[in-house]
């Protein structure tokens, strides 16, 4: 991962997530998957040495590849392609399944994946159009993301962070952040359904070693900070997120505020 030369330790504990993340779906060698969000390529990889030598991973984001710091996606996807992974992945950036210009034959993939990408969604109901997009192409579906429901008060910091972001989104202050529509657990349960594809299990997911907690309380009170992004909020809502903000400094640590957890969902 081209990531690791900025920060190898970070990178590893990145990947052992997904690594057992991906462990525990059935994803056979030989299987083809359509991953959704694929980003820097961190899943991507994992789910490339899954499929081994037979198997594909059709990888997309509508982002571009000069997004990202301080590795964009193209430059990551470029240290994928070239490795020993790398005839094992088609990167698509720029894409958006809900285009009527993409399009795959019904059955085309064993497997579609989204991992810890659906809170980048601009709405939910952006989401839920794009899992009926996909649900003729695949026959079973993967879904992770993080679990807004805290195990522990430690985890508060990391709520909150969460929330005020989704708050300035749904505000009206559209940014591009890691998280622009927070969720439930329970709230994709009853999205699905509506989508076509029905979900037969899932759990909880071990995230205790990743440093999303510290990441996502820089970047909260960085977009707090932003005076052209908090001037655009409606007096009410401007107030109510920097009191929160107030608190969100009261109970983060500099480093080390742990993680909500996560949680899994397979449907077919």
């Amino acid at each position: 991962m081209a990531a690791a030369d900025h920060s190898p330790a970070g990178q590893l504990i990145q990947t052992r997530h997904r690594a057992a993340l991906v462990a525990s779906w059935d994803i056979a060698p030989g299987s083809t998957v359509l991953e959704l969000g694929c980003g820097q390529g961190d899943t991507t990889a994992v789910l490339a040495e899954a499929v081994g030598p037979g198997g594909r991973v059709v990888a997309v984001d509508p982002a571009d590849p000069s997004y990202g710091s301080p590795v964009t996606l193209g430059e990551s996807a470029d240290r994928l392609v070239a490795g020993p992974l790398g005839s094992r992945i088609d990167f698509r950036f720029r894409t958006d399944v809900l285009d009527p210009s993409v399009d795959f034959p019904d059955g085309a993939f064993d497997h579609v994946v989204l991992a810890h990408c659906s809170w980048y969604f601009a709405s939910l109901a952006l989401l839920r159009d794009t899992l009926a997009r996909v649900r003729p192409w695949a026959r079973r579906l993967w879904f992770t993301e993080w679990d807004l429901t805290p195990t522990s008060g430690d985890q508060t910091a990391h709520l909150l962070a969460v929330l005020i972001q989704g708050q300035i989104e749904a505000a009206g202050s559209p940014g591009v952040g890691n998280v622009r529509t927070p969720f439930s657990r329970e709230e994709l349960l009853r999205l699905l359904p509506g989508t076509g594809w029905r979900a037969e299990g899932g759990g909880p997911v071990d995230t205790g070693a990743l440093q999303d907690g510290d990441w996502e309380v820089a970047a909260c009170l960085d977009l707090v900070g932003s005076p052209e992004r908090m001037a655009s909020l409606p007096e009410p809502v401007r107030r109510l997120v920097l009191s929160q903000a107030d608190v969100l400094r009261a109970v983060a640590v500099e480093r080390g505020n742990r993680p909500l957890a996560g949680y899994t969902v397979t449907a077919r």
